[in-house]
């Protein structure tokens, strides 16, 4: 089909279509509509070309460039009826009326909502809860063993808690740790980097590790709001430091708008409650002794049984020289 002077460049746009990999169709039923609608008017062969040429594009392109096609014409006065018709739009009449919205209710009915639990997470942290070591790792371990929603509804509530935040790291400190985990990151090493992010942020080092190495991200997240990293560090480290993370690009955007939406406060506070966690797992380890421990094991233990004869208490038996017992 030879293009008319309508549309410039079209044997070119037609000639790419025919190629084989290339899906040029819904371009060329934008650039052939928005080319139709600059005209005013057009005589009856543009307007049979432009039929001709859109008529089979329209059935073969994609939903959403139908519908921007299709709003486009239906303002245009010069759509041809049989496009109108293949779009399903009405033509217009003079004489036809403006169709008016529905008349809204006085007085609309509530709409119900379920009534929905609280969460543990939600009970937890709504309650006026002290730092204290029994606390904090009560703490620590709820948001290690909740999901993803519950971890940032937990750390949402940790800004307007009560509870006490951990100081802020130096600003010094914090670069020089930032710029060893992120060269860590870079190489994948997990091990050097949970080192490095104990030590900046002072953790022991199981949960400096089980914050590296966890699979949601939060924890991390955490971390590096601590640090008071800025977001495109932080992006660059969640895709470096564990490659099976970065493949995923839902969880990767996830936690990048959560660690926008963090406030430091929040960070820190989560960061105060793993110290404490560590001091408890220190006193259930080294538990002092109570009064009557000593007794209470003297009593579980078994008794002993004397044996009769006693080492050094039988006689001795003396013999002569010439072997007579004396």
């Amino acid at each position: 089909m030879t293009a008319a002077p309508l549309f410039p460049g079209f044997d070119g746009l037609m000639t790419l279509s025919r190629r084989e990999g290339v899906d040029i169709r819904p371009t060329l039923l934008r650039v052939l509509t928005d080319l139709y609608v600059q005209a005013r008017s057009h005589s009856p062969d543009e307007e049979r070309q432009f039929v001709e040429l859109t008529s089979r594009l329209i059935e073969q392109v994609d939903d959403a460039t139908r519908a921007a096609v299709r709003a486009r014409l239906a303002i245009y006065p010069g759509t041809p009826l049989k496009t109108m018709i293949q779009l399903g739009l009405r033509p217009a009449h003079p004489n036809d009326r403006v169709p008016l919205a529905e008349e809204i209710p006085s007085a609309a009915q509530p709409v119900e909502r379920a009534v929905r639990e609280p969460t543990e997470a939600e009970l937890r942290l709504a309650s006026n809860l002290s730092m204290q070591p029994k606390d904090a790792a009560e703490i620590s371990e709820l948001f290690f063993a909740a999901s993803g929603p519950e971890r940032a509804l937990i750390l949402h509530n940790l800004n307007d808690t009560p509870l006490k935040a951990s100081a802020r790291i130096p600003e010094q400190r914090a670069k020089r740790a930032l710029h060893i985990l992120e060269m860590a990151a870079f190489a994948s090493d997990a091990e050097n980097f949970a080192l490095e992010l104990g030590e900046a942020l002072i953790l022991p080092s199981r949960i400096a590790a089980q914050v590296t190495n966890d699979p949601g991200g939060e924890p991390l997240a955490c971390a590096m709001k601590a640090l008071d990293t800025p977001s495109p560090i932080f992006q660059r480290v969640l895709l470096f430091l564990n490659p099976e993370f970065g493949t995923s690009v839902e969880k990767v955007y996830r936690i990048s708008r959560m660690y926008d939406r963090l406030t430091e406060r929040s960070a820190l506070v989560m960061i105060s409650a793993w110290r404490g966690s560590s001091m408890a797992a220190a006193r259930a380890k080294y538990r002092p002794a109570l009064y009557d421990d000593e007794r209470q094991r003297a009593r579980s233990a078994p008794s002993q049984t004397r044996p009769a004869l006693q080492p050094g208490s039988a006689p001795t038996m003396r013999t002569g020289t010439d072997n007579s017992r004396r």
